[in-house]
């Protein structure tokens, strides 16, 4: 008998059925990847585990006795605890407040403030974090709030841990670390339950693998005997050939660069940053997350202050101070937390599209079947699915959520299109449609520029790669030295070619 069974589990959201009777084991103390497609079924059937949904129908049994939970506190309890992929922290709370939350230490009546502090400094430096627990959560990083989450739920002893997608913003270091508790856990007698698009990770840690392909257990294999191609094509039903667009290297005339920056700085992430994109170009930005990579383009759009610098367009100065700035001036920005900062989850789906160029749209009064029509003509050109298009962003998938997305800044018809971690979060048949809009944008004269901490991703799109280090260009890559141990090099400040181009070639 299995240490955890899922028996003829479906899941229905009113006429929608998301899962189709799945049946499932994962024995104890083994580390099972469950992988599959954006809406494959992955978090609905693991939320039903953790007690946040019932299913329909069907039944979990743990150690043969049948759970039945009316909440998520019941299954921590228990001893389940799910790692959400989307962060479930109170951004106002303190680190300490965050990880007790629910479950305080008191001394009598009163809160044991400084018990909890010491208490939650254990579990920070469990994952390798030395902060003050009495940091607020809003002035942490997006990596640390993943530790966070990690050290919070490895505060409560579970028996079963969950974790979804727990590497998407996590650096390689933070990964190692990552899997090393995994591997103690293991140890430990904890059954963890892995859920990730990254296949080399899946690789790496797990003993067996499931696939679920649109609510339906496909297969389950021992990992080691089971190829990364092999798990890509049981996720998407059919056999997975060249994942990114062939490439053709655009025109690099002088007078083909349509942006430029010049001595470019800003406080405490960047510092004297200078380069140059040109017409159809597909250039890439990697390095170590911290590198100052976003901070450097959220200056660049008038999000966050920069010290010094001067931008050009086409050999011209201009002068942006906030997005609004930019969008004239032909720049519009992905950002890499599309829930937080991209859409607004719980408006329709034409009303994400619109938005920001609303305008076109109220003539002088808005008009719906023009952004309805808008719409339809988005999801043909980049390949939203849904089976509604009467319904809120959040409920699409993550690479659908994604596509809506980048139709959205593209509303704007601009030249310059930053896409920052594009594909975070997005399954790989969904990732593979998003290299191809980008090389079809690059295509059509668009220039791009992708920042992204996969490194077989910025490989496998980019024309040019700048490598960041520190606040720094450390190196400028290009197409023919594209290879992972040079990036790395660059990366980790083994090898640097600063200094050695000008910034408009840089």
């Amino acid at each position: 008998m299995a240490f955890l069974e899922f028996v003829d589990v479906i899941k229905e959201y009113g006429a929608v059925r998301v899962l189709h009777g799945v049946n499932l084991a994962i024995e104890h103390g083994e580390v099972h990847a469950l992988i599959g497609e954006n809406g494959a079924g992955k978090s609905t059937l693991m939320k039903i585990l953790a007690g946040f949904v019932a299913p329909t129908s069907g039944e979990v049994k743990l150690e043969s006795r049948r759970l039945q939970f009316s909440s998520n506190t019941d299954a921590e309890r228990a001893g389940i605890v799910l790692i959400h992929q989307e962060f479930n922290l109170i951004e106002d709370l303190s680190i300490a407040q965050n990880i007790f939350l629910g479950r305080e230490l008191k001394r009598g009546v009163l809160l044991n403030t400084q018990h909890m502090n010491l208490e939650a400094a254990k579990a920070l430096a469990r994952v390798g974090l030395q902060l003050d627990p009495r940091t607020l959560v809003r002035d942490l990083i997006v990596p640390h709030k993943q530790m966070l989450e990690i050290a919070k739920a490895l505060s409560r002893d579970a028996k079963i841990l969950v974790m979804d997608e727990p590497t998407a913003t996590l650096t390689p270091v933070e990964t190692d670390v990552l899997f090393e508790i995994i591997a103690g856990l293991k140890a430990s007698g904890v059954t963890v339950v892995y859920i990730s698009h990254k296949l080399d990770e899946v690789k790496r840690i797990s003993d067996r693998v499931s696939v679920l392909r649109d609510g339906h257990l496909i297969t389950t294999r021992e990992t080691a005997s089971t190829t990364q191609h092999e798990m890509a094509s049981l996720m998407v039903g059919r056999d997975l050939e060249d994942m990114y667009p062939a490439k053709s290297i655009p025109s690099r005339k002088a007078s083909d660069v349509v942006l430029e920056l010049q001595h470019f700085s800003v406080p405490g992430w960047a510092q004297d940053i200078g380069f140059g994109l040109y017409r159809g170009e597909i250039l890439g930005f990697g390095g170590l997350v911290g590198a100052g990579r976003t901070e450097l383009f959220e200056a660049l759009l008038g999000l966050r202050p920069r010290s010094s610098g001067t931008v050009l367009r086409h050999g011209r100065p201009i002068q942006i101070h906030n997005p609004r700035d930019a969008a004239k001036a032909g720049l519009v920005y992905l950002s890499e937390d599309r829930k937080g900062k991209g859409l607004l989850v719980d408006f329709l789906l034409f009303q994400n599209l619109t938005l920001s160029n609303l305008s076109s749209y109220a003539k002088p009064l808005l008009n719906q079947n023009a952004e309805q029509r808008a719409l339809e003509k988005a999801r043909d050109e980049y390949g939203i699915r849904t089976g509604n298009l009467a319904v809120a962003a959040k409920m699409l998938s993550g690479g659908n959520q994604q596509k809506l997305s980048l139709a959205k800044i593209m509303q704007l018809e601009p030249e310059v299109v930053i896409l920052d971690e594009p594909t975070r979060g997005v399954d790989v048949g969904a990732k593979r449609e998003i290299y191809f809009l980008m090389s079809a944008l690059a295509a059509a004269g668009k220039s791009v520029i992708v920042i992204s901490s996969e490194l077989p991703e910025l490989l496998g799109v980019s024309h040019r790669l700048i490598v960041m280090r520190q606040g720094q260009i450390a190196g400028v890559l290009e197409a023919e030295h594209l290879n992972e141990q040079e990036v790395i090099q660059y990366a980790t400040g083994l090898k640097s070619n600063l200094g050695q181009h000008n910034p408009v070639n840089a």
